[in-house]
């Protein structure tokens, strides 16, 4: 089951922030071991370099490329060298993605506007270039990446990122309705609190840099008493996208050990 032989997976933000396993390094890796052909974008083309190396190690299919995600000409480009090349794309998984702190009180409105560029603008673009080939398939699955925090509050005053993932959660459902009677799927995973090299990151944001504190909080939110990993999320997607999947499209598949359940 959840088998991606001879298909070709598109994962875009495939490096990670840091040393160690992102989501979207941890989607490339999971891919490539179900037997997809994976081609990765990244702004830093030496983070994919190094999910690329991974793959390699083994034994799996992937290339890379660097890409802004937010420059619609270049993102339009890399689609038509991808469809050149390959003729078709079964994947496209948007990880693109990123927050920064504040209310509408202290965030300035560049902020605001360019946490809706990270984190709902680049999935659109993706989808409206990858979508004319789908069409012509009549076949394809599309996976957005989105938070809990576009579902609920979770102690973080991040707003111009809470309300770009809620938007993309309703993009995708209404995506998915439009591309139903074209057999293409679009669904959002939403991880909740992951232990994944960004914490580090967000530690530095959110609570003066005292990444232990910051770890045992957010261990402490979660129901199971501890946050998930980039694994979750990677295999969150795999269903998502496989053929064992082809009758969900238009829901959100919510990784988050039960967070969302226990807040009102």
């Amino acid at each position: 089951m959840f088998r991606y032989d001879n298909k070709i997976v598109v994962v875009t933000g495939c490096g990670s922030i840091a040393a160690g396993i992102g989501n979207g390094r941890a989607m490339a890796m999971a891919f490539a071991r179900q037997g997809a052909k994976v081609i990765g974008t990244d702004r830093n083309l030496e983070a994919a370099n190094q999910t690329l190396e991974m793959v390699h190690q083994e034994g799996g299919l992937m290339e890379v490329v660097g890409l802004d995600s937010l420059d619609d000409m270049s993102v339009l480009a890399f689609f038509e060298d991808v469809l050149a090349r390959e003729e078709r794309i079964d994947v496209l998984v948007n990880n693109v993605g990123q927050s920064e702190p504040g209310g509408p009180y202290d965030m300035a409105l560049e902020t605001w506007r360019g946490q809706f560029a990270l984190n709902i603008d680049t999935a659109f673009m993706a989808i409206k270039h990858v979508l004319p080939s789908m069409r012509a398939r009549k076949n394809g699955a599309i996976i957005n990446v989105s938070s809990v925090a576009g579902m609920r509050y979770i102690g973080k005053p991040q707003v111009g990122y809470a309300a770009a993932k809620a938007a993309l959660v309703q993009m995708t459902k209404t995506t998915a309705i439009i591309e139903a009677p074209h057999n293409i799927r679009l669904n959002c995973v939403v991880p909740g609190l992951m232990h994944t090299p960004l914490v580090q990151v967000l530690a530095q944001k959110y609570a003066g840099g005292d990444t232990e504190a910051f770890v045992a909080k957010r261990n402490n939110q979660v129901p199971m008493g501890r946050m998930g990993d980039a694994w979750d999320v990677a295999h969150a997607a795999i269903y998502l996208g496989s053929d064992e999947a082809s009758y969900v499209t238009g829901t959100e598949l919510v990784v988050d050990g039960g967070i969302t359940a226990t807040t009102p």
